[in-house]
């Protein structure tokens, strides 16, 4: 969705409240007490949803990354249109800006909502086929009397430690022979370090178990072999982040570019909420104007249980 086109959809709160209420029966209200997507009575006047069965009231915002916000719809559906709009993203003070908003706090929070359900949508999805796997080291916020005590290099502690992996599908051009890989959807995740217990998990919570696996040859890497259908191990060169690993590699590009153009330096504790927005955003790259639309779906989610 375009912005003239948001003017004209959502032009005051009672539409965004229309577009919410249409959206919910059609997709079905879920009650928590009868555990089921009951039959629901509207009441206009208190705006809430009762269920036939259980009486159990339901508001409009109740069990969506809306509850218990005190913001108005249509500056939450303003924030989703930003959110969207732009393949690289908006700084907070920009964001605060253009929403109006009075304290930078309130800016600040509203976007780490949004990036964590970002976050939370990509989560119930598996890599699948060929993955690539590899770490990224990124530059992270440290105040200045502490980053002259750190250690430089990769491993510093004024990097953070991302995981990256990539789906991969071999392709070859049937006139020249010449082959090339396609990339499919992505997954980025802050690790604590890089040992065969951190690397594992990840690797249990993010990828399918009928996959093959491209990895270079870190110790941290012997055991994955059991986690997926097979594992091939490649040599760490200039040709294998060109060839095997050219995916994860490229994407760790454009993370490092994506966060040091718009962001400068982000601290460690919010860094995965970044790396959601990114990643939800690289998953989606094809969606266009779609995209507001896919995350209305992931902020009413518990009430929409099926897949994109």
């Amino acid at each position: 969705m375009n912005i003239l086109e948001f003017v004209n959809y959502f032009p005051s709160e009672e539409s965004c409240e229309d577009f919410l209420k249409t959206y919910r029966e059609n997709t079905g209200i879920y009650c928590k007490t009868c555990k089921s997507f009951s039959k629901q009575y509207w009441f206009s006047g208190k705006k809430f949803f009762e269920c036939s069965i259980c009486r159990r009231r339901t508001s409009l915002k109740a069990g969506t990354v809306m509850e218990s916000s005190n913001l108005s719809l249509q500056t939450w559906f303003t924030a989703f249109l930003l959110m969207s709009a732009t393949k690289k993203g908006f700084s907070c003070l920009e964001f605060q800006r253009q929403l109006g908003l009075k304290r930078y706090e309130t800016a600040f929070n509203l976007m780490h909502k949004i990036r964590a359900l970002m976050g939370k949508r990509d989560d119930l999805y598996l890599l699948k086929g060929m993955v690539e796997y590899d770490e990224a080291y990124v530059e992270k916020a440290t105040r200045k009397e502490v980053q002259e005590r750190l250690k430089r290099g990769k491993g510093s502690q004024k990097q953070a430690i991302v995981a990256v992996a990539s789906e991969s599908t071999p392709l070859e051009d049937p006139t020249t022979g010449k082959r090339s890989r396609h990339c499919g959807f992505f997954k980025m995740k802050v690790l604590t370090d890089v040992t065969k217990e951190t690397v594992e998990q990840f690797v249990e919570e993010s990828i399918d178990p009928e996959t093959v696996l491209f990895t270079d040859k870190n110790t941290a890497y012997v055991n994955l072999e059991r986690l997926v259908e097979e594992h091939i191990k490649i040599k760490s060169s200039p040709d294998s982040t060109k060839g095997a690993l050219n995916w994860v590699h490229v994407a760790i590009s454009n993370l490092k570019r994506n966060l040091l153009g718009i962001y400068h330096m982000v601290s460690e504790k919010y860094l995965q909420n970044y790396l959601n927005e990114f990643v939800y955003k690289l998953n989606r790259r094809y969606f266009g104007e779609k995209l507001f639309n896919r995350l209305i779906v992931a902020a009413i989610y518990p009430y929409v249980q099926h897949s994109e």
